[in-house]
């Protein structure tokens, strides 16, 4: 142990400990609820499972005030290094050192000559039935950041979180540890270095357990188990009931229905009689440019065992269905005749796509028979012509192959890592079926990133795969006024931002706007560095995606500065944006660099770098690790945040 240890170990004994009482404590908690249930998500060993881990987080951490309500508690509380805030409050440094113990304690091993601590069991409360709950998934940052997190020992990640989450010097770290129970704090610091320092990555919904999602149990264990309930249920009633009847037996039905009624407007959705097509020419004289006016096409359109099996399975899928849909798109029976889109061979299944004004509906089975079906439903109400040009109607390998819409007069493939190359050629069938293509979702070594590029009377669109039946409309320029990636210019800005799209798949996104939003001339002479802005929208209106990127002159691709979520920056509604990033040059010499939107008239750094700047791009001396706090002001004073 070092001197300097040793003397705040001494001097931190000789100082009176703190005073706690249930109203302060009680207070913190209230207060920063949402980020100690973080905090002990975080430290949380991975194998408990998402949704166990979430509900786990949340009883710790309200099990964290001292128990009874007359009692004051007194303790050192380790890690105060402010006089005033979040970080001064012993109520906090109370509860945060509660949840921290008992999030260690729920990782230790069961020992079988122990009883069990209360955090080693499964919580009784808080708990939901029917559902499994989980934070909403981050990118693939956030992803390789869990996996690396859930590789270290309980303690390393307690270490981790700290330093990350909770701004905590490594002496800090080294305190709440020991008072957490630790026996070797230094040894989990050592081990928390292997990690690299993604510290940012904390904050994101990945790991945020109040921010949650929701998806159904077992729903076929559960229906067995309900099944068998109501059988009981109901012979209980049979029997109770027969028992108190008079010789007369059972009474008249009244207003019920007869037994099993069939619905006819669920009868009619599943008649492949009754589907919706729509004439060749129909496109040409609507007002509408979607889906509402694509005809039916393939070679398939008569065969009603094919249809009435897509409609069936649509409304009822069996266990072996695979089932998939994006973010807010439901996945319930069609509640009324659906249009027929296509049906057809594609490749080595039959294909069958539908619209129900709302949805599509894609149904896939294999050719030689009906096994391993799948069933995918996407959100595409409010579609326009540059969002109705494609559906994907089959998968495989890393490849993609859509139906255009029948306005479409020519198809090609772009690569967006290389504008300086013109588009291929991309050979369609009669029906408008195109040949395989790269996925750019799939696009992961990034060495090849595969555009759909379609034309027709109005232009020419861009498109790429994310995963999802329909493709990404991708754009650039400002957002209130973006263009379609037909010029050099707006090609070449796409080049360092299309090895991103691959962190916004299977989100429901409808369009990707690409903006160089400022240029800036790094100090040291090197050169002039591009700062863009990437915002993803989805169908939805909401889990919109923003990320800010730094180009550096030479790089490939960008480094991703700042991200955010259901955020309006860089959008149509706010356009305005602002992003820094700790850079270094050539010499060697640490830099925060910042940038801003041309509304932004000053920026200001403050924190572990100092500086200030007029008009909207900033650099300044900074050490290594440094973390500065941005702030930016319009022309008439209006304060603009920086992105996070």
């Amino acid at each position: 142990m070092s001197s300097s240890d040793a003397t705040t170990r001494t001097a931190a004994a000789a100082t009176p400990a703190p005073v706690v009482d249930v109203e302060q404590a009680e207070a913190a908690l209230v207060e920063h609820y949402p980020r100690l249930v973080r905090l002990g998500y975080l430290v949380l060993p991975p194998s408990l499972g998402r949704n166990r881990r979430v509900l786990t987080a949340h009883a710790i951490t309200q099990r964290a005030l001292p128990r009874g309500r007359a009692a004051v508690e007194r303790s050192v509380i380790p890690a105060q290094r402010a006089a005033g805030g979040r970080d001064g409050d012993p109520g906090y440094g109370y509860v945060r050192l509660r949840v921290l113990r008992s999030a260690l304690e729920a990782g230790r091993p069961l020992l079988r000559r122990a009883w069990p601590r209360r955090s080693q069991l499964p919580s009784l409360l808080p708990q939901v039935w029917g559902l499994r709950l989980f934070p909403r998934s981050g990118g693939a940052d956030e992803l390789a950041l869990d996996q690396r997190l859930s590789a270290l020992s309980g303690p390393a990640r307690a270490a981790y979180v700290l330093r990350g989450l909770e701004r905590l010097a490594d002496t800090e770290v080294r305190r709440m540890l020991e008072a957490a129970g630790v026996a070797d704090p230094h040894a989990a610091l050592a081990e928390a270095d292997g990690v690299d320092a993604a510290y940012a990555l904390l904050d994101s919904p990945e790991f945020d357990p109040c921010s949650l999602q929701a998806r159904p149990t077992d729903l076929v264990r559960r229906r067995q188990h309900g099944r068998a309930a109501l059988v009981a249920a109901a012979a209980a009633l049979v029997c109770g009931t027969l028992l108190a009847l008079p010789g007369e037996g059972w009474g008249p039905n009244g207003a019920a229905a007869p037994p099993y009624a069939q619905n006819p407007a669920a009868e009619a959705a599943l008649d492949p009689g009754r589907l919706t097509r729509v004439e060749p020419e129909t496109w040409r004289r609507s007002a509408r440019t979607d889906f509402s006016v694509w005809p039916a096409r393939g070679a398939l359109t008569d065969d009603r065992g094919l249809l009435r099996r897509a409609l069936a399975v649509w409304a009822r899928p069996g266990t072996s269905v695979q089932v998939s849909a994006t973010p807010g798109t439901p996945s319930g029976a069609p509640p009324g005749p659906a249009q027929l889109l296509y049906a057809g061979e594609v490749g080595q299944a039959r294909v069958v796509v539908l619209h129900d004004g709302l949805r599509l509906v894609r149904y896939a089975e294999p050719r030689d028979g009906t096994g391993g079906a799948a069933l995918d439903f996407a959100r595409v109400d409010g579609a326009q012509a540059a969002s109705s040009g494609a559906v994907v109607v089959g998968r495989g390998d890393g490849t993609v192959r859509y139906l255009t819409a029948p306005w479409v007069r020519g198809a090609a493939v772009r690569d967006l890592l290389r504008p300086t190359e013109g588009a291929r050629p991309l050979r369609r069938s009669v029906d408008g079926v195109t040949a395989a293509l790269t996925s750019a979702a799939q696009a992961t070594t990034c060495t090849s990133v595969s555009a759909l590029e379609l034309r027709d009377d109005s232009g020419t669109r861009l498109h790429a795969d994310l995963g999802e039946l329909t493709p990404a409309h991708l754009t650039a320029g400002r957002p209130e006024a973006p263009r379609e990636v037909t010029g050099r210019a707006a090609q070449a800005s796409w080049a360092g931002t299309a090895c991103l799209l691959p962190t916004v798949r299977t989100h429901g996104v409808r369009s990707v706007n690409s903006w160089a939003y400022a240029s800036q001339r790094l100090p040291e002479g090197n050169g002039t560095a591009t700062w863009v802005c990437t915002r993803a929208d989805t169908w939805r209106g909401t889990g919109s995606r923003v990320l800010a990127q730094f180009q550096a002159p030479g790089k490939a691709t960008g480094a991703v500065a700042a991200k955010a979520q259901d955020s309006p920056s860089c959008g149509v509604r706010d356009p305005r944006v602002l992003a820094g990033v700790l850079w270094k040059s050539r010499a060697g010499n640490w830099h925060v660099l910042a940038a801003g939107s041309k509304e932004v008239a000053s920026v200001r750094a403050t924190g572990g770098a100092a500086g200030a700047a007029r008009g909207n791009v900033l650099a300044a001396p900074a050490r290594k690790g440094a973390r500065a706090e941005l702030t930016g002001r319009l022309a008439d004073g209006t304060p603009v945040s920086a992105l996070r």
